[in-house]
């Protein structure tokens, strides 16, 4: 079985169609979906593309769909910087009853048998917690009680939006990259398991996409198109800001990912 691991597409639809496409190519045998579909600037289009799909598709939540969905249900805890709350409030006010109950039913975690692999364990940032943060130089030793639940000798997750492949204690942990908001070289960032684990990168029309995005009303277009499509943060420059707010226990800073 060959699978497809897509994570943290965040609205951006030109993005995840230039993935499915190449996803299409490579003749995949079923797709995980790692959390954090939304939010961003087309979040019901990319929601319909994924359900639009002939291949199985299984999906995990991210932290984005559960402040989004507290937010609809009022449950939210106030605690975002305004800029991230608008966001939250402009997808939570455009899903659908139908859509949001799709979304409150997807689990934190799934596993898959993948030849080749073995147990693999798919979650959204840690199998503890869809909010935990850390980068491909985290040490070990404030990581393994994270990963002690992980009962898998492979962890797939996503969160923090740089590929990376790397061991805590006894576990490989390889982190899917971003499919619409890298911080990386600009592209859309996936993974291929069975037999092996390829990083992949998709090359798409920036300029297109980011002018597809600017046509939208999403609060802060602009600087999603040119901050998350056509400049995005380096790895390096990210990594630094992460591993200040791992050092302080692991979370993220707010609005950082």
């Amino acid at each position: 079985m060959r699978v497809a691991a897509i994570y943290d597409i965040h609205g951006n639809l030109p993005a995840l169609e230039a993935v499915l496409d190449d996803v299409d190519a490579a003749g995949v045998d079923q797709i995980v979906v790692g959390g954090d579909v939304i939010p961003g600037p087309m979040p019901r289009e990319s929601i319909e593309a994924l359900l639009d799909l002939a291949v199985p598709v299984r999906y995990i939540s991210g932290n984005g769909e559960r402040e989004v969905l507290a937010e609809r249900s009022g449950s939210g805890t106030g605690t975002l910087p305004e800029a991230v709350r608008e966001v939250i409030r402009w997808v939570a006010g455009r899903l659908s009853a139908e859509e949001a109950g799709r979304l409150a039913g997807w689990p934190s975690t799934l596993r898959l048998q993948i030849a080749g692999l073995g147990q693999v364990l798919f979650c959204h940032a840690t199998p503890r917690s869809d909010a935990d943060l850390f980068t491909r130089v985290t040490p070990d030793a404030g990581l393994l009680p994270a990963f002690e639940s992980a009962d898998a000798p492979l962890v797939i997750c996503g969160h923090t939006h740089m590929q990376f492949d790397r061991m805590v204690g006894d576990v490989r942990v390889v982190n899917a990259g971003s499919v619409g908001m890298p911080f990386a070289e600009p592209g859309a960032y996936w993974l291929m398991l069975g037999p092996g684990v390829e990083l992949r990168r998709t090359a798409y029309d920036l300029e297109g996409a980011a002018d597809r995005i600017r046509a939208t009303d999403y609060p802060h277009a602009e600087e999603f198109a040119a901050g998350n499509v056509l400049r995005p943060p380096t790895e390096a420059e990210m990594s630094e800001v992460f591993e200040r707010a791992a050092a302080s226990g692991l979370g993220a800073p707010p609005g950082a990912e």
